[in-house]
């Protein structure tokens, strides 16, 4: 709504980055919208300084500003205007109950822009996470060709987040409202010692800023994605304050994450889920977990000492004192030891492939492969790709994807595949058929069948390159997991 600042400045600069090949047209929209205020709003004296935005926007790597009048962008008058009104769940809690209309002001001109401009990204601050939230769901509600990405949320020197509004503050007042981002941090310290109540919380929340004098108006723990209310934080957890300091609304949130996050990444064989997660895991500073390797190690280990794959009872004394290592080397490709051997090639081999997925039914084999993955999941931070991620292995993971192609593309991709690395390569309808066959075996197996969590999100890969999907993936990860919560070493 203008009257920019460090943090816009911040969004101008990730938005030239935004497209991973070459650089975007980034265009800005100023527009201090009347739908969004109440009654007793403060929208004749927002602040308003249209040179000063320009010349921000152009600096910060702006091609465009678009500052449409009122009457231009409502040609037909406010009362003529078709309104787009956000799911009521969302706007139950925190700034909904004491703004009445404010964010259905906020989706209708929104959605009115957007049809405008017609842009591939829309970047939005973090510090507004409600609203953020509400426009990531009318936009998929509406299905509007647009990826919305949230970014960190930008802060001055004492951790006030930046706001058009501090320059409603006299100086003894901006000292003043710097207890706000300094009480959730006391209440962040106060969780990480053992208080997940959020009454407790909140409680310790409001005696710190109403000793600083300022007027709580709401202090509330919610689970972020839904903004539903919760007693206790557990997983990703919200905590946000809105108080008066003057006649300034300040509005201010912390995250509270028991460890870092999950993600499951689960598909049929062939959809390019190993070379995917690794750039992805790289990309979030997460670690690259492929127990897909882990079963393949295991299948050519059950080879390599003349066992029947198809036996279980043979095979389970072979998992009492298995040794497997999974390691990056200095290139960043996953390098895998089973029991002192180096296998990482020769378990992308045809006759591994023809019999992990036998080897993998077994429930023996299923409990310590799967006991072993859990282990290395217990501290969280780490991409876990498979076929039983976010189903059986971590079933709490904060984000779930399952990542497919059509059986004619995993055959080309497979054919590829062989033919780099040197092995006979079969006729495509040969392959095509052994990759139906093994999807059918993964997914009627009765230990931990292939099948997709109800809370993953489906991912085809077909026609997308491999930067796309990862950006996909990313895109998927940051609606779960904001930049607040974990930064990642991609954010600034």
């Amino acid at each position: 709504m203008g009257s920019l600042h460090a943090g816009h400045q911040q969004l101008l600069h990730r938005a030239c980055e935004a497209v991973p090949a070459g650089r975007p047209a980034v265009l800005l929209s100023v527009f201090v919208n009347p739908l969004q205020f109440g009654p007793s709003g403060d929208f004749d004296r927002y602040p308003r300084d249209l040179d000063a935005d320009a010349a921000l926007a152009a600096a910060a790597g702006a091609e465009a500003l678009f500052a449409p009048s009122v009457a231009e962008l409502f040609p037909g008058g406010e009362a003529q205007l078709t309104g787009v009104v956000p799911p009521a769940a969302l706007r139950q809690s925190l700034c909904g109950p004491g703004r009445p209309g404010h964010f259905e002001g906020v989706a209708t001109v929104v959605c009115r822009l957007l049809a405008l401009v017609r842009p591939d990204r829309l970047l939005l601050g973090e510090k507004d996470w409600q609203q953020l939230t509400i426009l990531r769901r009318v936009v998929a509600d509406l299905a509007l060709p647009v990826t919305v990405q949230g970014c960190a949320t930008v802060r001055e020197a004492d951790g006030l987040a930046c706001s058009s509004r501090h320059r409603y503050l006299s100086p003894s007042e901006r000292d003043q409202a710097s207890a706000l981002p300094a009480a959730l941090r006391a209440a962040r310290t106060l969780w990480r010692g053992g208080m997940a109540s959020a009454a407790l919380l909140t409680a310790s929340l409001r005696r710190d800023l109403e000793a600083a004098g300022l007027a709580v108006e709401y202090l509330q723990l919610v689970q972020p994605s839904t903004l539903s209310p919760v007693t206790a934080a557990s997983g990703i957890s919200l905590l946000a304050a809105a108080a008066g300091c003057g006649s300034t609304r300040l509005i201010d949130h912390i995250f509270l994450m028991n460890r870092p996050p999950i993600v499951a990444i689960d598909g049929p064989a062939g959809a390019g889920k190993s070379t995917v997660t690794r750039a992805f895991a790289r990309r979030l500073g997460l670690l690259y977990l492929d127990t897909g390797a882990m079963y393949r190690a295991l299948t050519w280990w059950v080879l390599h000492r003349g066992v029947d794959p198809a036996d279980a009872a043979a095979i389970a004394p072979l998992l009492v004192d298995l040794d497997l290592q999974l390691e990056s080397d200095a290139g960043g490709e996953q390098r895998v030891q089973v029991n002192g051997h180096e296998v990482s090639e020769a378990i992308r081999g045809p006759e591994v492939t023809a019999l992990v997925s036998t080897v993998a039914a077994h429930a023996c084999v299923r409990a310590a492969l799967t006991g072993q993955q859990q282990a290395m999941g217990q501290r969280g931070g780490l991409v876990a790709e498979g076929r039983d991620i976010g189903t059986a292995v971590f079933p709490e993971a904060e984000c779930k994807v399952f990542l497919t192609a059509t059986v004619e593309e995993r055959a080309r991709r497979r054919a590829a595949d062989l033919a780099q690395r040197g092995f006979v390569v079969p006729p495509l309808a040969e392959l095509e058929a052994q990759i139906a066959e093994r999807d059918r075996l993964d997914s009627t197996r009765a230990e931990a069948p292939l099948c997709q969590a109800a809370d993953a999100v489906e991912l085809v890969t077909d026609g997308l390159g491999i930067d796309a999907v990862i950006q996909r993936l990313v895109d998927l990860f940051r609606e779960r997991v904001p930049e607040d919560a974990w930064p990642g070493p991609a954010a600034p």
